[in-house]
Order: C-alpha cells, then sequence, then structure tokens
C-alpha cells in the first residue's frame, strides 16, 4: 500500500513537473509570438497623419506592393514616407547610422562598427549631405520634408521594438533607445552610399598599388593583371560614338551651376608637356606607368625612386585600402555589381513600340535593397505632377528606376574614374609638399559614441584633395622613418600618406535629379536631368510613348591634367602624386559633352557596363570598364532575333536576361579537352565538359557540366594567379581574370602558369590545366558523390542572402535562422548575363571552395511602352523588411526561378490586383 502511495505521488510530481514545462513552452512560444509579430504594420483601414492638405490612398496587391494617389505633391511624398517606414523602418535606421557614422550607436561597442564610423567620419558623409541641403531647390526640398514628415507621423509615439524586432534583438546587449526622427538630410545621406560602392575604379586602383610589390616591382607584369578594354570584340555602348545631345540652358537656372565646383574647365597647359604624344586624358602613347621593368610608379615623378620609397608608398596605399574596406556595403561590392540594360526602339518588337530592360546587380542581402511603389496624382495639376511607378530605396523620396506615363528608364553603372588615391609627402611638423610649397594640413576632430563603450576620439587631416584615409584605422604610418640628412630641404619627412578624392565629397544636386527623372517626358527632360545627376554615374537608358529610345550618360567627370609620355599616367589608373600639380583635375566634364544618342541607327542600346564609345573618344570617362562579355552576349541574342525577323516580346527581353551561356567555358573549355589525361576515373568527368560544349556551355541548376568546368576555372586560378597575388586581391574570377587567362592561353609557358608552392619544378598551361582537371573532379565528388552525371550546379551555386545586422556568424544561430531565408540553387554565374556572381577566392566554413552568390541581379523589370500594364518586374525578396511578414521573401522563389510578376500601372489594374486598402487622412 505504501509502494502505491508512493508511485501515485511520484507521477503526481512528474505530471506536474510536465504541465508547468508545458505551459512555460506555450508562455515562451507566444511571447515570441507577440515579441516577433509585434512591429507588422496595419495594411488596411484608416490613420491619421498630421501634415497632410488631403486624402492619400494606398492599394496593395497581394504580395503588399502599394500604389499611393494623392491630390499634391507633397503628399504623395508623406504617404511614401509613412509606408517606408511601417515596411522597412530598421532597414532606414539602420543606413542613417552607417551614412553618418554613427553605426556603433546602434550596434554597439563592435570593432567593425567602430572602424566603419571612423572612415566614414573621415570622409565626412553627413557633412557633405548637410551641405547638399541648402543646394537643393526649394521645392525639393518642401518634398524631402513632406517624406520625412510621413516617416515621423508612423514612427512617432511607437517604441523601437513596435518598429522591427531588430530592435528587441539588439536590446538584449545594447541600450535601445526612443529612435530619432527622420529628416530630409538623412535621405541625402543615402546618397553617398550609393555613390561609394558604385564608385568606378577605385578597386582597381588599389589592386594595382598592391600587386607591384608581390610582381617584383614589374609594371609591365602587373599592367597585364588589368587588360585593355577588348574594343575589336566588344562593341562600346555607341559604337558610332555619342551624340553629346546636352541639356537646356535654364537646367538649374540662369548662371547657376550644378554644383559649386567648376563644371567645364578646360585642361590647363603645361609647358613641359606641349612637345609630347598624349591626349586629353594624360594618357601616353605606350599607357605604361613611368619608367622601365622596376620603376615606382607611386613616387610620380618628383621625388625618391628608390625600392624602399616604392616599398612604403606602395604600403601606404594599401594601408589606405584597407581602411576604406571597413565601410559597411550597403548596394554590394566585387566584379559582380554591375547591370545589364537593353531598350528595343518598335521596329524591332512585336507591339510597334519600345520595349526596355534592366537588372541592377547588387549585393543581395535580405531584405532587397529595393522597394517597389507606384506615386500617383489623382489629376497631374501645378500641385501634382507625379505618376510614376517603379523601384525606390526606403529612407528615399521618389523611384529611382521605372516609369512614368510618358517615358521609361533603367540605370547601369557606368564605372567612370571619379575617384582618386593621391599620395601625398607629409613631415613631422604637420605639413605635406605641394609643388614647391609645404602647405599646412588642415584638422578637425571628430568624437564616436559607443553604446556599452567609450568615446573614440578621431583626428581628421586633410589636404587640398580631401581626407588623409592611409591612418584612419590607427595602423603604423606606412611610410614614417625615411632617413633624410639633417638640415636638408626633406628635414621632418615623415613618408607617405594617401589622401581620397572624390567627386561625392563635393557638394552637388543629385537629390534634385530623382524628382526630374521621374517627371521626364522625351530625351531633352532626360538630358536635363542627367545634369544634376552627378553621383553615382550612371548610364541612363530610355524609351518615350512617342516612339523614342536612347541613351544618356550623366555624372559629375574629372577633366584630368598632361603629362609627357614617359611618366606616371594621368588617367586615375594608379595613385597620383599629390606634391606634383600636373597631375590635379582641371574641372569637370560639362554636361552638355557627356556622350548621349537618340534613336540609333541598328535600332537598339545595350548598357552593360561595357565601353560607352570607342575609347579614343572624348571625353576620358574611365579605362577600367567592364570587359563587356555580357554586354556582347545581350548584342549578340537581340541581333540574332533581328536578323531572323523575330520581334521582341516582354516575354523574349526576360528570356535574354536570363541567358545563362558561359563566355567562360567557350574560351577554356578547348585547351582543357586538348589537355592529355589517361586517369580513367578523371576522363569520366572530362566527358561532361565535351557534352556542356555541345549545350552552348550553360550555366543551368541541372548542368554537370556547369559544376565541374567552375570547380576546375577556381582550380585554375588558385595555382596560377592566387599564388601571387596578396588575399585581398586574389583573383575573384570576374570578367577581368578570364581577359587575363585568354592571354595565358595563348603562352604555354606564360610566367604566370607557374605555381610558386612548388619547389625546384616550373610548371606550363597544360600541367596546371591537367592538375586543374584532377582537383576538380576530387573536390566535387567529395562534394556531390563520385557519379559525374548526378552532378547539378545548382547545388553549389545557392543564392542565400543574409540579414545585414542579424544574419552573420556572431548571431545565434536561432535568430540567423529566422531572418536568412533558406539556400536556394539558382543559375548563372560571373560575367554571365544572368550574372549571380560568386568569388572564385571565397572559401567555406570547411575551406573548401565557396560558390555562393556574392552579387546578382537585385530585380528584374521589363517595360511594354505599348501596353504599361503589360510590364512586369520581381525583386529577390519581397517589400516587407518584418521577418513575420508574408511579404517578406515572397517574391524569392519566383526570382530564383526566372519568373517575374504582373506590373500594374494604370489606375484600372491596380484596382484590379487590389487586396488591401489604406487611407490616409490629414490631422493627428
Amino acid at each position: 500500500m505504501a509502494a502505491r502511495s508512493s508511485t501515485s505521488r511520484w507521477r503526481t510530481a512528474l505530471v506536474s513537473i510536465l504541465v508547468v514545462a508545458l505551459v512555460v513552452s506555450v508562455a515562451l512560444v507566444a511571447v515570441v509570438t507577440f515579441l516577433v509579430r509585434r512591429p507588422l504594420p496595419d495594411h488596411g483601414g484608416e490613420q491619421r497623419v498630421p501634415g497632410l492638405t488631403g486624402e492619400v490612398e494606398v492599394l496593395r496587391d497581394e504580395r503588399g506592393v502599394p500604389h499611393l494617389y494623392a491630390e499634391t505633391d507633397a503628399d504623395l511624398m508623406a504617404g511614401l514616407g509613412f509606408v517606408h517606414a511601417q515596411d522597412r523602418f530598421f532597414e532606414m535606421d539602420y543606413r542613417r547610422h552607417v551614412t553618418s557614422g554613427r553605426l556603433a550607436e546602434l550596434v554597439g561597442d563592435v570593432p567593425a562598427a567602430v572602424d566603419a564610423d571612423m572612415v566614414v567620419r573621415t570622409m565626412g558623409w553627413r557633412d557633405v549631405a548637410e551641405q547638399e541641403w541648402e543646394l537643393l531647390s526649394e521645392e525639393s526640398r518642401t518634398l524631402y520634408t513632406a517624406y520625412a514628415d510621413g516617416v515621423n507621423a508612423y514612427v512617432e509615439d511607437r517604441e523601437a521594438s513596435r518598429l522591427g524586432l531588430e530592435y528587441t534583438v539588439l536590446s538584449l546587449s545594447t541600450d535601445v533607445e526612443d529612435v530619432e526622427p527622420w529628416s530630409g538630410v538623412d535621405s541625402l545621406a543615402w546618397l553617398k552610399a550609393m555613390a561609394w560602392d558604385l564608385r568606378g575604379n577605385y578597386d582597381d586602383e588599389v589592386a594595382r598599388a598592391s600587386a607591384l610589390r608581390p610582381m617584383f616591382g614589374d609594371v609591365e607584369v602587373v599592367d597585364g593583371l588589368f587588360p585593355d578594354y577588348p574594343a575589336d570584340e566588344h562593341a562600346p555602348i555607341l559604337p558610332e560614338g555619342g551624340d553629346s545631345a546636352g541639356s537646356p540652358s535654364d537646367a538649374h537656372g540662369e548662371g547657376e551651376s550644378p554644383s559649386d565646383a567648376p563644371a567645364d574647365e578646360s585642361p590647363t597647359d603645361d609647358a613641359d608637356a606641349t612637345d609630347t604624344d598624349t591626349d586629353a586624358s594624360g594618357r601616353s602613347g605606350s599607357d605604361l606607368p613611368p619608367g622601365t621593368v622596376g620603376a615606382d610608379p607611386l613616387a610620380g615623378t618628383t621625388g625618391p625612386s628608390t625600392p624602399l620609397t616604392a616599398n612604403r608608398a606602395g604600403a601606404a596605399v594599401v594601408s589606405a585600402g584597407s581602411a576604406l574596406d571597413a565601410v559597411p556595403v550597403l548596394l554590394g561590392e566585387g566584379d559582380g555589381i554591375g547591370s545589364n540594360s537593353f531598350v528595343v526602339s518598335g521596329e524591332h518588337t512585336a507591339t510597334g513600340e519600345p520595349i526596355l530592360a534592366n537588372d541592377p546587380h547588387l549585393g543581395l542581402e535580405q531584405p532587397n535593397l529595393w522597394y517597389q511603389v507606384g506615386l500617383h496624382c489623382v489629376e497631374l495639376t501645378a500641385d501634382c505632377t507625379f505618376d510614376v511607378t517603379g523601384f525606390s530605396f526606403a529612407g528615399m523620396p521618389g523611384v529611382i528606376i521605372g516609369h512614368n506615363d510618358q517615358l521609361a528608364w533603367g540605370l547601369t553603372n557606368l564605372g567612370a574614374d571619379v575617384m582618386d588615391l593621391t599620395l601625398e609627402r607629409t613631415f613631422s611638423d604637420g605639413t605635406y609638399l605641394r609643388g614647391e610649397d609645404r602647405l599646412a594640413l588642415e584638422r578637425r576632430t571628430e568624437t564616436i559614441l559607443v553604446d556599452g563603450g567609450d568615446p573614440v576620439t578621431l583626428e581628421v587631416l586633410s589636404t587640398e584633395a580631401g581626407p588623409i584615409v592611409s591612418d584612419v584605422l590607427g595602423e603604423a604610418r606606412a611610410a614614417a622613418g625615411v632617413p633624410v640628412p639633417e638640415g636638408s630641404p626633406e628635414a621632418h619627412f615623415e613618408g607617405y600618406s594617401v589622401a581620397l578624392q572624390w567627386t561625392a565629397l563635393t557638394p552637388g544636386r543629385t537629390g534634385d535629379a530623382v524628382f526630374a527623372l521621374n517627371r521626364a517626358q522625351d530625351a531633352e527632360d532626360v538630358a536635363a536631368a542627367a545634369e544634376l545627376f552627378e553621383v553615382p554615374s550612371q548610364n541612363i537608358v530610355f524609351a518615350t510613348a512617342d516612339g523614342d529610345i536612347g541613351y544618356q550618360a550623366p555624372g559629375r567627370i574629372p577633366v584630368r591634367g598632361e603629362v609627357p609620355e614617359g611618366d606616371l599616367p594621368a588617367d586615375g589608373s594608379w595613385p597620383r602624386p599629390g606634391w606634383d600639380e600636373r597631375y590635379d583635375w582641371q574641372g569637370y566634364v560639362d554636361p552638355a559633352d557627356m556622350p548621349a544618342a537618340l534613336n540609333p541607327e541598328e535600332g537598339f542600346v545595350v548598357a552593360a557596363n561595357q565601353a560607352v564609345q570607342p575609347l579614343e573618344a572624348d571625353p576620358f570617362l574611365t579605362g577600367d570598364y567592364d570587359a563587356g562579355y555580357r554586354s556582347e552576349r545581350i548584342r549578340t541574342l537581340l541581333e540574332e532575333r533581328i536578323a531572323q525577323g523575330e520581334p521582341l516580346t516582354v516575354d523574349g527581353a526576360n528570356e535574354i536576361m536570363l541567358d545563362d551561356a558561359s563566355p567562360f567555358g567557350e574560351v577554356v573549355v578547348p585547351y582543357l579537352l586538348e589537355v592529355d589525361v589517361t586517369d580513367p576515373f578523371v576522363l569520366e568527368a572530362i566527358d561532361l565538359l565535351e557534352s556542356w560544349a555541345e549545350e552552348g556551355y550553360p550555366n543551368d541548376v541541372d548542368s554537370a557540366g556547369a559544376a565541374y568546368f567552375n570547380a576546375v576555372w577556381v582550380e585554375i586560378l588558385s595555382m596560377t594567379l592566387g599564388d601571387e597575388l596578396p588575399d585581398a586581391q586574389a583573383p575573384d574570377g570576374g570578367a577581368r581574370w578570364l581577359l587575363v587567362l585568354e592571354q595565358m592561353l595563348a603562352e604555354p609557358s606564360a610566367r604566370h602558369w607557374d605555381d610558386r608552392t612548388t619547389v625546384n619544378v616550373v610548371e606550363t598551361r597544360d600541367e596546371i590545366l591537367g592538375e586543374a582537371l584532377v582537383e576538380g573532379r576530387h573536390q566535387l565528388t567529395a562534394r556531390l558523390g563520385k557519379d559525374p552525371t548526378t552532378w547539378r550546379w545548382g547545388d553549389l551555386h545557392t543564392f542565400a542572402p543574409q540579414h545585414p545586422v542579424l544574419g552573420g556568424d556572431g548571431v545565434p544561430g536561432l535568430v540567423r535562422r529566422y531572418v536568412n531565408p533558406e539556400p536556394v540553387g539558382v543559375p548563372g554565374g560571373s560575367a554571365v548575363v544572368n550574372a549571380t556572381s560568386y568569388s572564385a577566392s571565397a572559401r567555406d566554413e570547411y575551406g573548401r571552395p565557396s560558390y555562393q552568390v556574392t552579387a546578382g541581379p537585385s530585380m528584374r523589370m521589363v517595360v511594354d511602352m505599348a501596353d504599361l500594364d503589360a510590364s512586369t518586374w520581381v525583386t529577390t525578396s519581397g517589400t516587407s523588411g518584418h521577418p513575420a511578414s508574408g511579404h517578406y521573401t515572397d517574391q524569392a522563389q519566383a526570382w530564383a526561378e526566372g519568373e517575374t510578376f504582373p506590373w500594374a500601372f494604370s489606375r484600372a489594374a491596380v484596382e484590379d490586383a487590389q487586396e488591401e486598402r489604406l487611407v490616409l487622412t490629414p490631422g493627428g
């Protein structure tokens, strides 16, 4: 009886424990559910918004895409601010902290955040944005203010946890206070981030300097790593050159220029350069850095030119590169950053009206940086001038890419050289050399606040060129201690520092350009908007309802000086000597001289980051264009359709953007198939390459040949160039490296074929190719199985976007898995039209090559000017930044599979697609 009683008590206790555990678990689930769903906004009903003068109607479709209707421009922008804040406020706040150099205030005492703040404060992004506010037109300031009012109408009276799950997670380790009100300057500062990630050839400039030392100072070898644009094989955007369409003379008002910087100065004449073979860009006939092999291009033409100087000067440049790399990536980085765009005249379309396509290749984070929206005036009047739809940035009023009722436009990165690293000779007395003079360095102090840590005081030094960036992160001064005779003119010479000269650090009016482009009706309006669109420099392709198609290059482009042949080129390809005034920028290209075209004879325009016009044409924009494989493939596909009499359709334009033929395979596979291989195990895999070649080298998800080739490609780069260059400059496998390899394949004994990791043996081409075939076979056998026919490119090449704050390794796995979508295999690859790029030098957590997508088409759009409602669009995620929302990832699978969604524009089409209706009314 006692035993039964004891057993009963144990059972009762166990049941009680289980009940308590169940109750706790249920309560925990309830709390977690409440916290993750708490930020979800209400997309229906009615809400009051202070400052509105009338109602704003918000109609959302099944994917949560809002179309706004109002009676004034200001109300439209206020409504846009409201819906941006509803769906993406943490993203906006994160960007605000990054662009203001205040990230450590948001995420806490994280070394990477503090470093980022130091670099951004050194460049002064926020300070420039504040100056730009004063340059905006009064109307633009009104619209930015209205947008901010709309953001604040949603944010005020809501604690941080109601605005984003991220604040709740951050509050576990930081002191999360009430969020600050939004301002118009917060929006303008975002333009600096856009310009930074799309800055042109800065990476190549650093890479040249970084490669000089491991290449034993051999300038010719370094130059070979940056091949010239293959103009004979890949056509520029404007094969016949531009028309320089120009802009109306009153685009900025009488006597007013786009900014307070000179816009149309001509290069100054140099007495020493009058009899030399140079052009307006300062490029000499050889287009090589100065002197013979072993010369020091970084030392320029006046200072000492010794190995010590070269090493120290080069180290200063590398130090500057390391500092600038600390800036968080907001749009993307690397070779995969670019875009495809093309516009085809009605002569070659099924409808008889133009079709325009665009797919910007950017970093792919979660959520996607684009926010789809429509901004419609109930009636177009003097007070209400917008009827536009497309892709916006949360935090910015207006539409960045899209169409209105009369004009569609797309953007791709022009890649103009608008940023120079300037080598400065600095002295311990706080001066630097400028010509024959010693000038005092400018100084200012910045204080960086750190949540949970001590404030950081930063002294910023600047020259006439710009802020010194080489010593920002506290590394030892790269050139300190160079010995000089006491009492000589060089006394107190410490060495070299690197300053940054960048057009985006001069205040401009890009903030006005967004609205001008949204309202543009024709080519003349596009040219006027382009004159304002100073940074970042973009290619604009456009189509009009009148049947016109065209191209316009905007941007504030430096005019470069002239130097004699044999000296360091003044084309911006190398860091320039700041003490030599011949290398100074001589003003900026007149907007009227920028390349443009209207209704080109061939009936289409393709702009995919290739050269803009024939290389000898003026104005000089850059020497470091994308290699042009994507652009040439698009041109080929369009030309084939035209030759076959096959009119282009919306579906056909989407098919072109999804083309996955690999240019790498066409160049490399014929050489691989000639290698003498006898091992049956490896031959099984080589058979895949033969079949892949017959199929046209497709990088589709089910392709075994694509999987094997990309594995072999990674091994080739690792065995050749990967062991010769610094880790930061290791080959990423993009288009430039294919040009390099093309040169190497033609020379079986070229120096780069030698594997430096081997001893007492010098490898040649076929030996390295054979080893790569073997290593690729073993690599994929271990990862995908012994039978090569079962390999799939999609099992290696995955799209796995990460949340910028909560998605990284330092965050608990449960949180990461919640905010980061599941990886999905995708087609495409580097330098492919469907440019889902990966880095050939990246390695996963097990030390294996990583084929994970690092950049790709951030959205795809096709606009049909015959029927705007027949247009299509898609992004990589969805409209919402809230992980608990059904619109957080509801476009991702469609994007991965190459599908798109209908893009409503007319009121009737928007109402047909309507799922939710919200009315914003005046008051509050």
